[in-house]
């Protein structure tokens, strides 16, 4: 998918991975809508991009998509301010972590409401001008939570699981339509997501997103130009329950690279016209 000219909205974008997705794509050539919570540090992000690419268009929108009804709000404030939008990624996310008994059910409401609500919301708002351009990417934020049960995580694991099936199914009616569809599923990284999940959870296997040594980890163009590759964490990031099985196929060791051009992960075998599904972790190898 050539991104230069073409406008994508990041939701989330104010950190972590939604802002390394923002500058990769600033990278490749993309106009952006950020949209997040954190308007201040939206308008941080948006001043760094401009001086690096002053021909871009970058526009900021403060926004809490754990609302009900903020998704909608949201394609309404891009639909009257003209922008067309080529590419959705859908990336605000947030988890909590406690036994379901003592979970607060006000905060459980708001982390479905954003992680599976809003990202709906969203998606049923632009994939149809999408289709009917034929053309246009979707990218919905996930998790290797999606692949097992999490307990203490529940009902985030649970809610990573719906975006990905949600996604598959998405795969499949979109196929020869010119729209391009995607699943990234990171294994634990340092973000802000931590922030409401605990600091003493996954604290060995946190990966810092923007890559070892503050480089960051780079979009490939195989990822995105030319299709999806069905992959899987190394077995250090898997979560200590079963081991994942995808459309009933095991697993294979595989020396290929993912998407973000990150270490080498584990890919099941071509089940084509089976949807192939990416999830691996932003971390550039040392």
């Amino acid at each position: 998918m050539e991104l230069a000219g073409r406008t994508a909205l990041v939701t989330g974008g104010s950190n972590g991975i939604g802002e390394q997705l923002a500058r990769q794509l600033a990278d490749r050539g993309a106009h952006l809508v950020l949209a997040a919570r954190r308007t201040d540090r939206l308008a941080a992000l948006k001043a760094d991009i401009g001086r690096a690419h002053p021909d871009l268009t970058v526009t900021v929108i403060g926004v809490d998509l754990a609302a009900a009804d903020a998704a909608l709000a949201l394609a309404d404030q891009v639909t009257e301010a003209g922008i067309v939008i080529d590419l959705l990624v859908n990336n605000a996310g947030v988890g909590s972590h406690d036994q379901f008994v003592d979970e607060d059910r006000n905060a459980l409401a708001r982390q479905i409401q954003l992680n599976v609500g809003s990202l709906v919301a969203l998606t049923s708002q632009f994939l149809p001008g999408m289709i009917s351009r034929h053309a246009g990417g979707v990218i919905n934020v996930a998790s290797t939570a999606a692949f097992q049960p999490v307990p203490t995580m529940a009902v985030y694991g649970a809610t990573k699981a719906f975006v990905l099936s949600f996604t598959e199914a998405l795969w499949g009616e979109t196929r020869g339509t010119g729209v391009r569809v995607l699943t990234l599923c990171p294994g634990a990284t340092e973000t802000a997501f931590f922030d409401t999940t605990g600091k003493s959870i996954l604290t060995s296997s946190r990966h810092p997103p923007a890559g070892c040594k503050g480089r960051p980890a780079r979009l490939r163009r195989r990822g995105t130009d030319r299709g999806v590759r069905a992959e899987q964490p190394t077995q250090r990031h898997r979560l200590p329950l079963r081991a994942p099985r995808v459309d009933g196929a095991a697993v294979r060791p595989s020396g290929q690279r993912s998407l973000l051009n990150l270490r080498p992960t584990w890919t099941r075998p071509d089940l084509s016209p089976k949807p192939r599904i990416l999830y691996t972790v932003l971390h550039r190898p040392h």
